[in-house]
């Protein structure tokens, strides 16, 4: 049996921010989600998150997890007091508990699994993690035997010169053996500059306590203020580009390319340089996408190209071309092979098959159908200054340059709008509309000059 608790109390004061710490954003997920995440694989039987400052806020942001216990620490007087908090719900646990930190989002969880298989079979009292760092200021420092059985933890301010030579330092990541540890977790003292109860003090009591080295260090990394958290991400970005490439994903200048880690590509996508990819977004293969585009929960179909725009929430069928400049809002849904050109914006609108609209058009708040022509210029004017209206436009139809549609208003089928019409009361299909004044031309006429206005 595994319980897994989360430190994620703290207010973080170096973020400069009223936002918990751990509730800030990493690539798509805040920190605290990712740590949550990293644990899942090891099915924990309870899995608690020590909150505290802004704890309401956090308990919101992790409410797709229902079996999160909260444990409140009102007061933080360190990590030994945080976990002291979970004496009364832990009570007759026989069980293993893992504690984690909520600040460090770069742990992989094939590393907390090879903390709880270390520590399961060499049946130890604990088991923490340790690193190499290359610059170890500020890190207690861990010394072993020749079986990586603890001798000592030192904190830095409390090394010797000599001890300072060590880079192995405490990632402050532990397994327990519960029981074990619910017996000394009482004896804990403040007896340090910070009056707090540290975890690690409780190692001291606990025999045997094994060390597990990892090798890539910046599993570690904690984050405490805004340029670790930029450090993180650069971290995870590498990690990111790193697996998609190795996956059949052309990255064109990975330097200035984001992917989020919750985007998924297939094999053969090509992502241009200056384009981002956030949040809930799936790109199929054949795909290329930018430069310059920015993509947000979306969906993109076979063999689309997108180029210097910006597509969010929306879903894009095989073989459409969208761009340059193209902006696609939330609920578009675009049917396959559609061109949607420069300068068009498109919202909450749905387009069918081998749809057109090159240039400078707005569609929003719309329903069309297959084969049809919006002519540049042309808009669905949706909003009466209080509600939204719908529009629709039956298959084959051709809305010419410059026409407004004022919804609510139905086009039918191979329905031709001439250019420059505003169109207020649905059209039957097979019709041509021509809703404009009529021309005027006046023979000999032209502007007087402003001497011949004076006399």
């Amino acid at each position: 049996m595994v319980a897994v608790a989360i430190l994620a109390a703290g207010r973080g004061t170096r973020m400069k921010s009223a936002l918990p710490k751990v509730l800030h954003s990493l690539a798509g997920r805040s920190l605290i989600e990712r740590i949550v995440n990293s644990c899942l694989p090891l099915h924990p039987l309870r899995k608690f998150v020590i909150i505290g400052y802004g704890g309401d806020l956090v308990k919101q942001s992790l409410k797709s997890y229902p079996d999160i216990e909260f444990v409140e620490q009102t007061q933080q007087l360190g990590t030994g007091h945080a976990v002291q908090q979970l004496l009364p719900y832990l009570e007759g646990f026989e069980g293993d508990l893992i504690v984690l930190n909520g600040d460090v989002p770069l742990l992989r969880p094939e590393t907390i699994e090879l903390l709880l298989t270390t520590h399961k079979k060499n049946r130890n009292a604990a088991t923490l993690i340790a690193a190499y760092l290359p610059n170890p200021q500020g890190y207690g420092r861990v010394f072993c035997d020749n079986n990586n059985i603890l001798k000592e933890i030192v904190e830095d301010r409390d090394c010797t010169p000599a001890q300072k030579q060590n880079r192995r330092v405490n990632a402050g990541i532990y397994c327990f053996n519960w029981p074990a540890l619910a017996k000394v977790l009482p004896n804990l003292k403040a007896e340090n500059d910070q009056k707090e109860y540290y975890l690690t003090d409780a190692v001291n009591y606990l025999n045997p306590v094994m060390v597990v080295d990892i090798e890539d260090y910046q599993e570690i990394l904690g984050v405490n203020d805004r340029k670790q958290l930029a450090t993180a991400y650069n971290i995870l970005q590498t990690r990111i580009k790193d697996t998609w490439m190795a996956a059949g994903v052309t990255l064109i200048d990975p330097d200035s390319i984001t992917i989020d880690d919750t985007v998924k590509l297939y094999p053969d996508v090509i992502i241009e340089p200056q384009t981002h990819l956030r949040g809930n977004t799936i790109i199929q293969s054949g795909c290329r996408i930018g430069p310059g585009s920015l993509i947000e929960n979306s969906e993109i179909g076979q063999n689309v190209t997108v180029l210097y725009s910006v597509i969010s929430d929306s879903k894009i069928a095989a073989g459409t071309r969208v761009g340059p400049y193209a902006h696609l809002r939330a609920h578009t849904i675009i049917g396959e092979n559609c061109r949607i050109g420069n300068f068009v914006e498109m919202k909450n609108s749905k387009l069918g098959e081998k749809n057109n609209a090159a240039h400078l058009a707005y569609i929003g708040d719309a329903t069309i159908g297959d084969r049809v022509n919006i002519g540049a210029g042309a808009i669905t004017a949706n909003y009466d200054g209080i509600n939204k209206h719908p529009t629709h436009i039956g298959s084959g139809t051709k809305v010419g340059s410059n026409s407004v549609l004022v919804a609510p208003v139905v086009l039918g089928e191979n329905v031709t709008v001439a250019a420059g019409s505003v169109v207020t009361e649905n059209v039957p299909s097979d019709s041509l509309v021509i809703a404009r004044a009529r021309q005027v031309v006046k023979p000999g006429w032209r502007m007087k000059k402003k001497d011949e206005q004076k006399n």
